[in-house]
């Protein structure tokens, strides 16, 4: 499922136009929460077009079958995102921001290397 893609060069002149439109779709998702719409700032975050924008680039990139299997490891992974998220929740009242982000990612991190691990 995941497999490297050898001999594939990114194209270096559209790697500005990647990095303006990802920062251009984090900072909308920050000034909106920065308002107090943090409902309104998550849907932003997590609206198609950001996995639209990373498909259509990993497309033009790499093609179907490495943009399918991106698709598939975000299936594979939400699991631990959706953990991270939980601990992060629940553990930031308790034990301060710092921590509950911490945590919650080593915990990501560590799921999503055992989900990995397990799908090879």
């Amino acid at each position: 499922m995941f497999r490297a893609v050898r001999n594939k060069r990114l194209h270096v002149d559209l790697f500005l136009l990647y990095f303006i439109i990802g920062g251009i779709v984090v900072s909308a998702t920050v000034f909106i929460s920065s308002e107090g719409k943090g409902l309104l700032a998550a849907f932003i975050a997590l609206f198609p077009s950001v996995t639209f924008t990373t498909f259509l680039i990993i497309y033009l990139e790499s093609g179907l079958d490495t943009t399918l299997s991106y698709a598939k490891g975000l299936v594979f992974l939400t699991p631990a995102w959706i953990l991270y998220l939980l601990v992060f929740i629940f553990l930031m009242p308790k034990i301060g921001f710092y921590k509950a982000i911490a945590l919650g990612i080593s915990l990501y991190v560590l799921s999503s290397y055992i989900i990995i691990s397990l799908a090879e």
